[in-house]
Protein backbone atom coordinates (compact mmCIF):
# COMPACT_ATOMS: atom_id res chain seq x y z
CA UNK A 1 0.00 0.00 0.00
CA UNK A 2 2.56 2.60 0.80
CA UNK A 3 6.46 2.51 1.40
CA UNK A 4 6.93 3.79 4.86
CA UNK A 5 4.68 0.81 6.12
CA UNK A 6 6.02 -1.76 4.42
CA UNK A 7 9.47 -1.04 5.67
CA UNK A 8 8.74 -1.00 9.04
CA UNK A 9 9.69 -4.53 9.50
CA UNK A 10 9.94 -5.64 13.41
CA UNK A 11 8.91 -4.28 16.34
CA UNK A 12 12.52 -2.55 17.88
CA UNK A 13 12.22 -0.70 14.10
CA UNK A 14 8.91 0.76 15.33
CA UNK A 15 10.10 1.41 18.96
CA UNK A 16 13.29 3.51 17.17
CA UNK A 17 10.78 5.38 14.89
CA UNK A 18 8.79 6.42 17.38
CA UNK A 19 11.31 7.21 20.23
CA UNK A 20 12.85 9.92 17.38
CA UNK A 21 9.53 11.33 16.66
CA UNK A 22 8.58 11.89 20.32
CA UNK A 23 12.37 13.04 21.35
CA UNK A 24 13.62 14.36 18.12
CA UNK A 25 17.71 13.44 17.39
CA UNK A 26 18.91 10.86 19.60
CA UNK A 27 22.67 9.25 19.66
CA UNK A 28 23.03 5.46 18.96
CA UNK A 29 24.05 5.42 22.88
CA UNK A 30 20.63 7.26 23.57
CA UNK A 31 18.90 4.68 21.79
CA UNK A 32 20.34 1.38 22.77
CA UNK A 33 20.05 2.43 26.56
CA UNK A 34 16.12 3.60 25.60
CA UNK A 35 15.10 0.42 23.71
CA UNK A 36 17.43 -2.47 26.31
CA UNK A 37 19.12 -3.45 23.21
CA UNK A 38 22.72 -4.35 22.27
CA UNK A 39 24.75 -2.07 20.82
CA UNK A 40 25.50 -4.29 17.69
CA UNK A 41 21.14 -4.79 17.63
CA UNK A 42 20.10 -1.32 17.52
CA UNK A 43 23.07 -0.32 15.08
CA UNK A 44 22.02 -3.58 12.22
CA UNK A 45 18.51 -1.89 12.77
CA UNK A 46 19.30 1.88 12.15
CA UNK A 47 21.12 0.71 8.76
CA UNK A 48 18.10 -1.00 7.99
CA UNK A 49 15.40 2.38 8.45
CA UNK A 50 18.28 4.35 6.84
CA UNK A 51 18.62 2.22 3.63
CA UNK A 52 14.65 2.17 3.56
CA UNK A 53 14.83 6.02 4.03
CA UNK A 54 13.30 6.70 7.23
CA UNK A 55 16.31 8.04 9.36
CA UNK A 56 19.86 9.77 8.36
CA UNK A 57 22.36 10.46 10.44
CA UNK A 58 22.72 14.11 12.08
CA UNK A 59 25.89 14.63 12.78
CA UNK A 60 28.43 13.93 16.47
CA UNK A 61 26.76 13.97 19.54
CA UNK A 62 28.22 15.12 22.75
CA UNK A 63 31.23 12.60 23.61
CA UNK A 64 30.07 10.60 26.86
CA UNK A 65 33.80 9.19 27.42
CA UNK A 66 35.58 8.04 24.83
CA UNK A 67 34.88 7.82 21.29
CA UNK A 68 31.76 9.86 20.43
CA UNK A 69 28.11 8.61 19.15
CA UNK A 70 26.95 9.68 15.90
CA UNK A 71 22.88 10.83 16.20
CA UNK A 72 20.05 10.09 14.47
CA UNK A 73 16.97 11.70 13.56
CA UNK A 74 13.87 10.72 11.23
CA UNK A 75 14.53 11.60 7.48
CA UNK A 76 13.74 15.15 6.66
CA UNK A 77 11.35 14.43 3.78
CA UNK A 78 8.88 12.04 5.78
CA UNK A 79 5.58 14.11 5.70
CA UNK A 80 2.09 13.70 7.29
CA UNK A 81 -1.01 15.03 6.55
CA UNK A 82 -3.87 16.03 8.72
CA UNK A 83 -7.59 16.80 7.91
CA UNK A 84 -9.90 17.69 10.63
CA UNK A 85 -13.71 18.19 9.68
CA UNK A 86 -16.20 19.68 11.46
CA UNK A 87 -19.74 20.98 10.96
CA UNK A 88 -18.81 23.92 9.29
CA UNK A 89 -15.49 24.60 9.25
CA UNK A 90 -12.02 22.23 7.81
CA UNK A 91 -8.64 22.33 8.93
CA UNK A 92 -5.78 20.57 7.07
CA UNK A 93 -2.48 19.88 8.10
CA UNK A 94 0.98 18.81 6.70
CA UNK A 95 3.74 18.09 9.22
CA UNK A 96 7.34 16.38 9.36
CA UNK A 97 8.15 13.07 10.68
CA UNK A 98 8.68 14.63 14.18
CA UNK A 99 4.75 16.09 13.62
CA UNK A 100 6.00 19.51 13.60
CA UNK A 101 3.75 21.53 11.60
CA UNK A 102 5.00 23.16 8.44
CA UNK A 103 1.87 24.41 6.95
CA UNK A 104 -2.21 24.79 8.16
CA UNK A 105 -4.38 25.76 6.83
CA UNK A 106 -8.34 26.98 7.84
CA UNK A 107 -11.30 27.48 5.62
CA UNK A 108 -15.32 27.36 5.68
CA UNK A 109 -17.33 24.18 4.77
CA UNK A 110 -20.41 22.72 5.39
CA UNK A 111 -20.37 19.38 6.45
CA UNK A 112 -24.43 18.57 5.68
CA UNK A 113 -22.96 19.05 1.63
CA UNK A 114 -21.94 15.59 1.20
CA UNK A 115 -18.94 13.66 1.49
CA UNK A 116 -18.01 14.21 -2.55
CA UNK A 117 -18.21 18.01 -2.15
CA UNK A 118 -16.01 18.65 1.22
CA UNK A 119 -13.52 15.51 0.72
CA UNK A 120 -12.98 17.60 -2.79
CA UNK A 121 -12.04 20.87 -0.63
CA UNK A 122 -9.88 19.11 1.91
CA UNK A 123 -8.09 17.13 -0.87
CA UNK A 124 -7.31 20.50 -2.78
CA UNK A 125 -6.08 22.19 0.91
CA UNK A 126 -3.77 19.36 0.62
CA UNK A 127 -2.56 20.00 -2.43
CA UNK A 128 -2.07 23.04 -1.80
CA UNK A 129 -0.02 22.29 1.36
CA UNK A 130 2.19 20.12 0.01
CA UNK A 131 2.61 22.47 -3.20
CA UNK A 132 3.69 25.30 -0.23
CA UNK A 133 5.73 22.97 1.19
CA UNK A 134 7.38 20.96 -1.24
CA UNK A 135 6.33 17.59 -0.23
CA UNK A 136 6.43 15.10 -3.01
CA UNK A 137 5.10 12.43 -0.96
CA UNK A 138 3.23 11.67 2.31
CA UNK A 139 3.46 8.76 4.58
CA UNK A 140 0.22 8.86 6.00
CA UNK A 141 -3.01 11.06 6.42
CA UNK A 142 -5.01 10.81 9.38
CA UNK A 143 -8.75 12.48 9.28
CA UNK A 144 -11.32 13.36 11.37
CA UNK A 145 -14.66 13.73 10.94
CA UNK A 146 -17.86 15.16 13.62
CA UNK A 147 -20.18 12.02 13.69
CA UNK A 148 -20.09 7.80 14.91
CA UNK A 149 -16.98 6.43 12.91
CA UNK A 150 -16.53 2.74 12.52
CA UNK A 151 -13.05 3.17 12.90
CA UNK A 152 -12.15 -0.66 11.71
CA UNK A 153 -14.10 0.09 8.59
CA UNK A 154 -13.02 3.81 7.69
CA UNK A 155 -16.40 5.46 7.31
CA UNK A 156 -19.10 7.34 9.03
CA UNK A 157 -22.38 5.15 10.79
CA UNK A 158 -25.28 7.26 10.29
CA UNK A 159 -24.02 10.66 11.25
CA UNK A 160 -26.79 12.24 12.63
CA UNK A 161 -26.01 15.95 11.06
CA UNK A 162 -23.92 14.24 7.58
CA UNK A 163 -26.28 13.61 5.22
CA UNK A 164 -24.82 11.75 2.77
CA UNK A 165 -22.06 10.48 4.12
CA UNK A 166 -23.47 6.87 6.04
CA UNK A 167 -20.63 4.26 4.70
CA UNK A 168 -18.82 6.76 2.64
CA UNK A 169 -15.48 4.80 2.03
CA UNK A 170 -13.58 8.30 3.87
CA UNK A 171 -10.56 6.58 4.35
CA UNK A 172 -10.11 4.35 1.45
CA UNK A 173 -10.52 7.25 -1.02
CA UNK A 174 -8.10 9.19 1.04
CA UNK A 175 -5.68 6.69 0.61
CA UNK A 176 -5.99 5.81 -2.76
CA UNK A 177 -5.86 9.55 -3.56
CA UNK A 178 -2.87 10.11 -1.82
CA UNK A 179 -1.20 6.88 -2.34
CA UNK A 180 -0.51 6.23 1.03
CA UNK A 181 -2.03 4.55 4.28
CA UNK A 182 -5.41 6.50 5.66
CA UNK A 183 -6.94 6.42 9.10
CA UNK A 184 -10.83 7.90 9.82
CA UNK A 185 -11.89 8.78 13.31
CA UNK A 186 -14.28 10.77 14.91
CA UNK A 187 -13.62 14.50 15.09
CA UNK A 188 -13.37 14.83 19.06
CA UNK A 189 -11.36 11.43 19.49
CA UNK A 190 -8.64 12.84 17.10
CA UNK A 191 -8.82 16.34 19.32
CA UNK A 192 -7.94 14.10 22.45
CA UNK A 193 -5.29 12.24 21.08
CA UNK A 194 -3.80 15.75 20.62
CA UNK A 195 -4.30 16.89 23.24
CA UNK A 196 -2.31 13.76 24.98
CA UNK A 197 0.10 14.28 22.50
CA UNK A 198 1.08 17.84 23.09
CA UNK A 199 -1.52 19.49 25.00
CA UNK A 200 -3.19 19.63 28.52
CA UNK A 201 -3.14 16.34 28.87
CA UNK A 202 0.26 15.45 27.88
CA UNK A 203 1.27 12.15 30.22
CA UNK A 204 -2.66 11.84 31.80
CA UNK A 205 -3.47 8.38 31.06
CA UNK A 206 -6.80 8.46 31.69
CA UNK A 207 -8.68 11.43 30.77
CA UNK A 208 -11.85 12.85 28.79
CA UNK A 209 -11.66 15.41 26.33
CA UNK A 210 -15.05 17.72 25.94
CA UNK A 211 -15.88 18.88 22.57
CA UNK A 212 -18.31 22.14 22.86
CA UNK A 213 -18.95 22.95 19.38
CA UNK A 214 -22.35 22.68 16.69
CA UNK A 215 -22.72 19.48 18.46
CA UNK A 216 -21.47 18.21 21.98
CA UNK A 217 -18.84 15.36 22.34
CA UNK A 218 -16.27 12.96 24.27
CA UNK A 219 -13.10 11.75 23.54
CA UNK A 220 -12.09 9.13 26.13
CA UNK A 221 -8.76 8.38 27.18
CA UNK A 222 -8.39 5.08 28.78
CA UNK A 223 -4.57 3.64 30.14
CA UNK A 224 -3.30 5.57 27.38
CA UNK A 225 -5.61 4.87 24.49
CA UNK A 226 -8.82 5.98 22.73
CA UNK A 227 -11.63 3.77 23.87
CA UNK A 228 -14.14 3.86 21.14
CA UNK A 229 -16.88 1.22 21.99
CA UNK A 230 -17.53 -1.81 20.29
CA UNK A 231 -19.11 0.04 17.51
CA UNK A 232 -17.06 3.62 17.55
CA UNK A 233 -19.67 5.22 19.41
CA UNK A 234 -18.46 5.70 22.97
CA UNK A 235 -17.99 9.39 23.96
CA UNK A 236 -21.29 10.78 22.17
CA UNK A 237 -22.63 12.47 25.33
CA UNK A 238 -24.31 14.63 23.26
CA UNK A 239 -27.26 12.70 22.71
CA UNK A 240 -28.08 12.10 26.82
CA UNK A 241 -31.16 13.11 27.40
CA UNK A 242 -31.07 16.21 29.86
CA UNK A 243 -35.10 16.57 30.49
CA UNK A 244 -37.75 14.72 28.85
CA UNK A 245 -39.39 18.20 28.77
CA UNK A 246 -37.06 19.70 26.50
CA UNK A 247 -37.06 20.69 22.92
CA UNK A 248 -36.17 18.59 19.60
CA UNK A 249 -33.00 17.35 18.88
CA UNK A 250 -30.98 17.28 15.68
CA UNK A 251 -31.12 13.30 15.82
CA UNK A 252 -34.95 13.54 16.12
CA UNK A 253 -35.07 12.92 20.13
CA UNK A 254 -36.64 14.87 22.79
CA UNK A 255 -34.05 17.17 25.68
CA UNK A 256 -30.93 15.61 24.57
CA UNK A 257 -27.84 17.92 26.35
CA UNK A 258 -27.51 19.39 22.81
CA UNK A 259 -30.85 20.59 22.35
CA UNK A 260 -29.81 23.00 25.84
CA UNK A 261 -26.52 23.32 25.10
CA UNK A 262 -24.76 23.99 21.83
CA UNK A 263 -23.17 26.09 19.64
CA UNK A 264 -26.67 25.67 17.29
CA UNK A 265 -28.93 25.63 20.68
CA UNK A 266 -26.63 28.93 21.72
CA UNK A 267 -27.22 30.31 18.27
CA UNK A 268 -30.79 29.56 18.54
CA UNK A 269 -31.30 31.35 21.95
CA UNK A 270 -29.27 34.39 21.30
CA UNK A 271 -31.60 34.96 18.02
CA UNK A 272 -34.72 34.61 20.47
CA UNK A 273 -33.22 36.69 23.12
CA UNK A 274 -32.01 39.18 20.68
CA UNK A 275 -35.24 39.64 18.99
CA UNK A 276 -37.51 39.48 21.82
CA UNK A 277 -35.87 42.71 23.48
CA UNK A 278 -34.21 40.92 26.39
CA UNK A 279 -30.82 41.31 25.09
CA UNK A 280 -30.06 45.00 23.50
CA UNK A 281 -26.55 44.07 23.11
CA UNK A 282 -27.17 40.90 21.12
CA UNK A 283 -30.53 43.09 19.19
CA UNK A 284 -28.07 45.63 17.98
CA UNK A 285 -26.06 42.98 16.46
CA UNK A 286 -28.58 41.24 14.89
CA UNK A 287 -29.81 44.04 13.20
CA UNK A 288 -26.58 44.96 11.98
CA UNK A 289 -25.26 41.37 10.54
CA UNK A 290 -28.61 39.82 10.04
CA UNK A 291 -27.19 36.79 12.19
CA UNK A 292 -25.80 35.65 15.53
CA UNK A 293 -22.92 33.50 16.64
CA UNK A 294 -20.64 32.40 19.37
CA UNK A 295 -18.75 35.37 19.13
CA UNK A 296 -21.18 37.69 19.23
CA UNK A 297 -22.26 35.75 22.61
CA UNK A 298 -19.22 36.07 24.21
CA UNK A 299 -18.74 39.93 23.31
CA UNK A 300 -22.25 40.17 24.70
CA UNK A 301 -20.75 38.54 28.06
CA UNK A 302 -17.64 40.62 28.25
CA UNK A 303 -20.15 43.66 27.62
CA UNK A 304 -22.11 42.33 30.90
CA UNK A 305 -25.35 41.59 29.68
CA UNK A 306 -26.95 39.71 32.44
CA UNK A 307 -29.31 37.60 30.04
CA UNK A 308 -26.99 36.40 27.60
CA UNK A 309 -24.34 35.51 30.96
CA UNK A 310 -27.32 33.69 32.52
CA UNK A 311 -27.69 31.67 29.20
CA UNK A 312 -24.30 30.63 29.05
CA UNK A 313 -24.48 30.20 33.00
CA UNK A 314 -27.34 27.36 32.51
CA UNK A 315 -25.80 25.87 29.39
CA UNK A 316 -22.96 25.23 32.12
CA UNK A 317 -25.05 23.86 34.17
CA UNK A 318 -25.93 21.45 32.11
CA UNK A 319 -22.67 20.49 30.84
CA UNK A 320 -21.34 20.10 34.60
CA UNK A 321 -24.53 17.95 35.32
CA UNK A 322 -23.92 15.78 32.58
CA UNK A 323 -19.89 15.23 33.26
CA UNK A 324 -20.64 14.69 37.16
CA UNK A 325 -22.82 11.84 36.48
CA UNK A 326 -19.65 10.36 33.81
CA UNK A 327 -17.06 11.80 36.57
CA UNK A 328 -18.49 9.31 38.88
CA UNK A 329 -18.83 6.55 36.51
CA UNK A 330 -15.38 6.88 34.96
CA UNK A 331 -13.14 8.59 37.58
CA UNK A 332 -11.18 10.05 34.73
CA UNK A 333 -7.27 11.77 35.55
CA UNK A 334 -8.33 15.33 33.73
CA UNK A 335 -10.98 16.93 32.27
CA UNK A 336 -10.00 19.21 28.76
CA UNK A 337 -12.62 21.25 27.17
CA UNK A 338 -12.49 22.49 23.47
CA UNK A 339 -14.37 23.29 20.82
CA UNK A 340 -16.16 26.62 19.47
CA UNK A 341 -18.05 27.51 22.76
CA UNK A 342 -14.56 27.46 24.78
CA UNK A 343 -13.95 30.78 23.18
CA UNK A 344 -17.17 32.15 26.19
CA UNK A 345 -14.29 31.48 28.18
CA UNK A 346 -14.41 32.21 32.22
CA UNK A 347 -17.96 32.49 32.64
CA UNK A 348 -18.79 28.97 31.32
CA UNK A 349 -15.80 27.27 32.85
CA UNK A 350 -16.60 28.58 36.42
CA UNK A 351 -19.97 26.84 36.29
CA UNK A 352 -19.31 24.09 34.10
CA UNK A 353 -16.39 23.21 37.11
CA UNK A 354 -18.44 24.34 40.26
CA UNK A 355 -20.78 22.30 39.12
CA UNK A 356 -18.91 19.14 38.43
CA UNK A 357 -17.17 19.61 41.77
CA UNK A 358 -20.61 20.23 43.65
CA UNK A 359 -22.48 17.11 41.86
CA UNK A 360 -19.87 14.23 41.86
CA UNK A 361 -18.01 12.12 44.52
CA UNK A 362 -15.10 13.87 46.64
CA UNK A 363 -13.29 10.80 45.73
CA UNK A 364 -13.80 11.25 41.86
CA UNK A 365 -12.68 15.09 42.29
CA UNK A 366 -10.37 15.68 44.69
CA UNK A 367 -7.50 15.29 42.57
CA UNK A 368 -9.46 16.10 39.09
CA UNK A 369 -8.32 19.64 36.88
CA UNK A 370 -11.00 21.07 34.11
CA UNK A 371 -9.22 23.03 32.35
CA UNK A 372 -9.47 24.57 29.06
CA UNK A 373 -7.47 23.13 25.95
CA UNK A 374 -4.16 23.97 25.18
CA UNK A 375 -3.79 23.78 21.29
CA UNK A 376 -7.53 25.28 20.52
CA UNK A 377 -8.02 24.58 16.38
CA UNK A 378 -4.75 22.88 16.09
CA UNK A 379 -5.92 19.76 18.28
CA UNK A 380 -7.97 18.00 15.75
CA UNK A 381 -4.89 17.89 12.80
CA UNK A 382 -2.35 17.35 15.56
CA UNK A 383 -4.28 14.31 16.80
CA UNK A 384 -4.80 13.32 13.45
CA UNK A 385 -1.44 12.94 12.32
CA UNK A 386 -0.07 11.30 15.60
CA UNK A 387 -2.67 8.68 14.97
CA UNK A 388 -1.63 7.89 11.54
CA UNK A 389 1.87 8.21 12.48
CA UNK A 390 1.37 5.75 15.15
CA UNK A 391 0.04 3.33 12.63
CA UNK A 392 2.88 3.56 10.21
CA UNK A 393 5.71 3.47 12.97
CA UNK A 394 4.28 -0.04 13.69
CA UNK A 395 5.16 -3.13 12.46
CA UNK A 396 1.85 -5.27 12.77
CA UNK A 397 -1.02 -4.58 10.91
CA UNK A 398 -3.28 -5.31 14.21
CA UNK A 399 -1.54 -2.84 16.17
CA UNK A 400 -1.18 -0.12 13.48
CA UNK A 401 -5.27 -0.80 13.61
CA UNK A 402 -5.65 -0.51 17.11
CA UNK A 403 -5.22 2.85 18.77
CA UNK A 404 -2.24 5.56 20.37
CA UNK A 405 -1.24 3.58 22.78
CA UNK A 406 2.30 3.29 23.09
CA UNK A 407 3.78 -0.19 22.09
CA UNK A 408 6.72 0.06 24.00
Amino acid sequence: MTTAVRKVQNRNQARLLRLLRDRGPLSRAELTDAVTLSKSKVAVELDRLTAAGLVQDAGQAASRGGRPSSLVRLWDGLRFAGIDVGATSINVAITDGGLTTLAQRQGDIDVSQGPEVVLRAASQMVRDLRAETGTESLAGIGAGVPGPVSFSEGFSVVPPIMPGWDKYPVRDRLSEEFDCPALLDNDVNIMAVGEFHAGAARGIGTFMFVKLGTGVGAGIFVDGHVHRGVDGSAGDIGHIQVHDQGPVCACGNIGCLEAFFSGAALRRDAVLAAQEGRSPFLAARLAERGALDVLDVADAATAGDPVVIAMIREGGRHIGEVLAKLVSFFNPGMIVIGGGLSNLGGTLLAELRGTIYRRSLPLATRNLPVVMSELGDSAGVLGAVRMISDHVFSHDPALRMADVRELA
